[in-house]
């Protein structure tokens, strides 16, 4: 009573909405992504759901996120309950979106660690909120350690990586979202 929907996210117009904005093949997608073609297919037309480490493949090759197709996926409503997954801990790694459609801010979950190479650079502002446990956050050339309730505030443009450096660490990312042009001309 009082959610929006049950089934699970369906991605897969999201992601096709995308490729055909930026004016791309599926084969393109494919060769910058390392998926097969009929694979990419199956995700646009909804046969397939993709894992996490796939869509993120997908969104790296579509110059986008994991988090914003998962916004996209589902049409926005004005009242929206995402319920929590299992309360039991999961040894692996986990994402999942806290706000789904396509609104002017969006929040994701992240639970365990990840892949701490990875660079991360958004358009727009973001906080990140540690809920539980402690990250280790490299901005700007500098190092950060945050813990259980502390925040970073970084502002759009600004390179960044974090990785978690307790088990089962939970942090929570919010954002303006990426389709809103919320910066003008900030320097980068």
């Amino acid at each position: 009573m009082g959610d929006h929907k049950e089934q699970p996210l369906r991605v897969g117009a999201a992601v096709r909405r995308r490729r055909r904005a930026l004016q791309l093949t599926l084969a393109v997608v494919s060769e910058r992504s390392g998926l097969s073609v009929p694979f990419l297919s199956q995700i646009e037309n909804d046969r397939a759901r993709p894992s996490t480490s796939s869509l993120e493949k997908v969104a790296d090759a579509l110059r986008t996120t994991a988090v914003e197709l998962l916004a996209a996926a589902d049409p926005a409503c004005s009242v929206d309950v995402v319920r929590a997954e299992g309360a039991e801990p999961s040894p692996v790694p986990r994402a999942r979106s806290l706000v789904r459609g396509h609104h002017q801010m969006h929040a994701s979950e992240f639970t365990g660690d990840h892949d701490a190479g990875r660079e991360f650079q958004y358009r727009n502002d973001q906080l990140m909120y540690v809920a539980d446990g402690a990250v280790e956050i490299e901005a700007e050339g500098r190092a950060y350690r945050l813990g259980r309730g502390d925040t970073l505030y970084l502002t759009g443009g600004v390179r960044h990586r974090w990785r978690a450096t307790v088990p089962e660490t939970r942090v929570l990312v919010v954002a303006v979202a990426e389709h809103i042009e919320a910066l003008h001309d900030r320097q980068r």
